[in-house]
């Protein structure tokens, strides 16, 4: 790495001054010059460029017809598909469900000896692929690899035979409010198509950040199909944003220590070597998903990053769905990143229909197993844990004239090395798998989302008391600012044990299911992806009954002059604390919460757990 700080404007107040006279003077900036500044490309020629379809085929795709400048969008999509379902037995289009702003999402579903059935129709013991593109409206390359993919199966013999040996779910556009949001200015730091569509939904919420809150339809539509078919295998496909290297199709899930240990341990061996290999014929760059430590320094190492629950893949891994992230480089060409997912698409389902006994086991023995204590999130390792042979490309640092920071420049030269790898393979926030939940039914938005993820569950006829555990809570944060639609709250929780009445109509959560992590990830408030988390439990955060002074006053004396042990622990808080010293308030607080008269449920998380009858034991991990 070059580091150059020699610059030829010195930030001084002077040089400031002249600066701003200099831009006063300049005309307004009526619009760029041209295409974004991006780094330089890096050459390439690949083999998988014979996939194309030439201009004058029939059956060729808008992309394909564009030079790969332009993709289909939405209703060039819809218009592909619309002409594949007629010509094909085996292709059925139907709708996965609407959007936020009422549009039609696409869901095509492929599958030799169809004959034009839908869901219903599926043929049985084939394994299920689902596919999705376009989360991030601008980030499309799924779409128009996904109708080179299904237009093969229509024009040419290339995949004679695969669809009779496992059925794709295919959903082109699931953000169909963002891909239908077409703009030449979407993605700046991207390298085509000239037009692409918006990052976020209607709302302008964010549908990779909903997987747990399911506050969009779009994300509903796609769990409920997921509850419907339970696909073997799970594909969400991106363009990623950040530094620049070699790859040009990144791919991964979360590893070994996660929530689903036996996946990922087959992904790691089987499922990614056949497709990297599949990708390098066809003259690609594979490589693992890749998020830089320094963006000023990726030498200094690589993350490997955990998912949570919020996004598709830690979703996936909560839930013990083989779930696949694909983030294609965004400094590619349009044409390159569409040909490598139009061969990973491929690859993918080859490696299922032939070796897909292997992934079921796996996602067996995760479903099966209870592991307590369970983690709720992973941290980052303080060391790297290992090295990887890294693909990286040029980069020097310069001192930014504009910002008077540090920033990279990339210079278009590639060079290969082992640097660190730092895992977030840290488990935190480690909880004792309780042997149920049981939610209130005065909680109805969180027992609706539970039935949404399609997690089991029974409603209590008659009402009943249990011995249970109750979280409190202090030391509650509310972010600043929303978040996604929301805003998030953290908290520290204390459990007691306590005798609780539960009203009839509370519904009994066991973690005794294949879906028991993700209840736990959804219900226990230290969870950072809990329901409690994204703000679904405001009520329990606010006082509502209220004591005056001139009645807590003499309370106070007189439970001072009864009880000695209460004076004695006063007189050292107020010893202790200073800040409980200065405050009126919260001295008085001190004996309210003492009393009978103060609010039980007031910073007490509503949802009460009952611990195992017996220690859990944790089955060996997958290899």
């Amino acid at each position: 790495m070059e580091v150059n700080f020699a610059m030829t404007f010195r930030f001084t107040r002077r040089g400031l001054r002249v600066a701003a006279l200099v831009l006063a003077a300049l005309p307004a900036f009526a619009g760029p010059p041209g295409p974004a500044p991006l780094p330089p490309s890096l050459a390439w020629d690949g083999a998988s460029r014979a996939l194309a379809a030439d201009a004058g085929d029939p059956w060729v795709t808008p992309a394909e017809a564009s030079g790969f400048t332009e993709s289909a969008g939405l209703d060039g999509a819809r218009a592909m598909l619309a002409r594949l379902d007629a010509a094909s037995p085996d292709i059925a289009v139907t709708t996965l469900g609407r959007s936020a702003g009422g549009r039609d999402i696409p869901l095509v579903i492929v599958a030799a000896g169809l004959d034009d059935g839908g869901l219903d129709a599926l043929p049985p013991g084939r394994p299920v692929v689902l596919v999705q593109a376009g989360i991030h409206g601008g980030e499309i390359d799924g779409l128009d690899a996904g109708l080179m993919l299904l237009r093969d199966l229509v024009a040419t013999d290339r995949l004679e035979g695969l669809f009779s040996r496992v059925t794709l779910l295919f959903v082109p556009a699931i953000n169909a409010d963002g891909v239908a949001r077409t703009t030449p200015w979407g993605r700046i730091n991207q390298r085509g198509p000239r037009h692409t569509g918006w990052r976020t939904n209607e709302r302008n919420l964010n549908l990779n950040r909903d997987y747990t809150k399911l506050d969009t339809p779009a994300i509903r539509a796609i769990v409920r199909l997921i509850d419907r078919v339970d696909p073997l295998l799970y594909v969400d496909v991106h363009v990623t944003d950040g530094a620049d290297y070699q790859y040009d199709v990144t791919f991964g899930w979360n590893g070994p220590h996660g929530w689903s240990p036996a996946i990922a341990g087959w992904l790691d061996r089987t499922l990614r070597p056949e497709v990297s290999r599949a990708l390098e014929q066809a003259g690609h760059v594979p490589g693992p998903l890749i998020f830089a430590v320094d963006r000023h320094d990726i030498r200094r190492g690589v993350l490997a990053w955990t998912a949570s629950p919020r996004l598709s893949n830690g979703y996936g891994d909560a839930r013990h769905l083989p779930t696949i992230l694909v983030e294609n480089h965004s400094l590619k060409s349009f044409e390159r990143r569409v040909l490598g997912t139009r061969v990973l698409l491929e690859a993918l389902l080859r490696v299922i229909a032939a070796r897909g006994d292997g992934l079921a086991a796996a996602r067996t023995a995760d479903r099966g197993s209870r592991r307590s204590p369970l983690p709720l999130a992973f941290g980052r390792r303080d060391e790297p844990g290992a090295t990887i042979r890294f693909l990286g490309v040029g980069q020097r640092v310069e001192l930014s004239p504009i910002t008077g920071a540090p920033i990279a420049r990339w210079t278009g030269t590639t060079w290969e090395e082992e640097i660190p790898l730092l895992a977030y393979d840290v488990p935190r926030h480690e909880t004792p798998r309780p042997e149920v939940y049981w939610i209130p039914p005065a909680w109805s938005a969180v027992i609706e989302r539970l039935r949404w993820h399609g997690v089991a569950m029974q409603a209590i006829a008659e009402p009943r008391e249990i011995e249970g555990l109750v979280s409190v809570l202090d030391d509650v944060r509310l972010d600043r600012e929303y978040y996604e639609g929301r805003v998030r709250v953290s908290a520290r929780a204390t459990s007691e044990r306590r005798r609780v009445r539960l009203p009839a109509g509370t519904v009994r959560v066991p973690t005794d299911q294949p879906l028991g992590d993700l209840a736990m990830l959804l219900l226990e408030p230290a969870s950072p992806d809990s329901l409690f988390a994204w703000g679904f439990f405001p009520g329990i955060l606010q006082r509502t009954e209220y004591a005056e002074p001139y009645v807590l006053e003499p309370l106070a004396a007189a439970m001072l002059e009864s009880d000695p042990e209460l004076a004695r622990t006063f007189r050292e808080r107020l010893a202790d604390d200073a800040e409980f010293r200065g405050s009126p308030r919260a001295r008085l607080e001190f004996f309210h919460r003492r009393t009978p008269w103060w609010d039980a449920r007031f910073l007490v998380y509503p949802v009460v757990r009952t611990p195992p009858r017996a220690p859990i034991t944790t089955p060996p991990r997958g290899r």
